[in-house]
């Protein structure tokens, strides 16, 4: 596992620029009706949509989960502190809602590095942090396409004298309602607390 701290690469810069200025817009027009823990996206971004391939080796697309209120975050399981810090947040949220709504809420963890992450390293990383997470990954190209829909991007940094390497990526968890429409942007300063807050109440607005 690389033991380098996240750093961003020059190419990743524009992208994130890009996603802050769509936060700046959001918080100019103000949050929709709900008053939200997380930044509404609604609007700013498209409906969850992509042709990866789950930890089981399967293809799936974004409509395969739709019913769920799902949060989509971009990683990679080497990652030595943004992924675990983000994931573990993400699992006590959802462990802490009510058992009749834990079922409701999924979190798709997108792998960029498909080069170490394999389908079955991935089921092993994603079972760690909970039952209701999904591993996702696929071709390069695919996982670019992707992070570009979200106005990000990843990059990798140059290995290590072991091979290792570093990636590049966004913190930024996204969050679509059941029918796959963005809503929400969640920012890593957000307590466990109220992201559950939030998923609560997208969860009740399909009741």
């Amino acid at each position: 596992m690389s033991t380098r701290f996240w750093q961003p690469s020059t190419n990743i810069v524009p992208a994130v620029s890009t996603l802050v200025m769509a936060i700046l817009l959001t918080g100019c027009f103000g949050n929709d009706e709900e008053d939200w823990h997380g930044t509404s996206i609604s609007g700013l971004m498209p409906e969850l949509e992509f042709d990866l391939i789950n930890s089981q080796g399967e293809p799936v697309s974004g409509y395969d989960y739709n019913g769920r209120v799902k949060m989509l975050f971009f990683g990679f399981t080497s990652c030595p502190d943004v992924c675990p810090t983000a994931l573990q947040k993400l699992n006590q949220a959802t462990s802490g809602l009510a058992p009749e709504l834990q079922e409701e809420v999924l979190t798709l963890f997108v792998s960029v590095d498909p080069q170490r992450d394999t389908p079955e390293r991935l089921a092993e990383y994603v079972d760690f942090f909970g039952d209701n997470i999904v591993g996702l990954t696929g071709e390069e190209p695919q996982l670019r396409q992707l992070a570009k829909r979200y106005r990000t991007t990843f990059g990798y940094e140059e290995p290590g004298p072991d091979g290792n390497y570093a990636v590049s990526h966004s913190s930024a968890i996204y969050v679509f309602d059941r029918e796959g429409d963005p809503r929400l942007l969640m920012r890593s300063d957000l307590s466990a607390e109220e992201i559950r807050n939030d998923l609560v109440a997208l969860i009740q607005e399909g009741s």
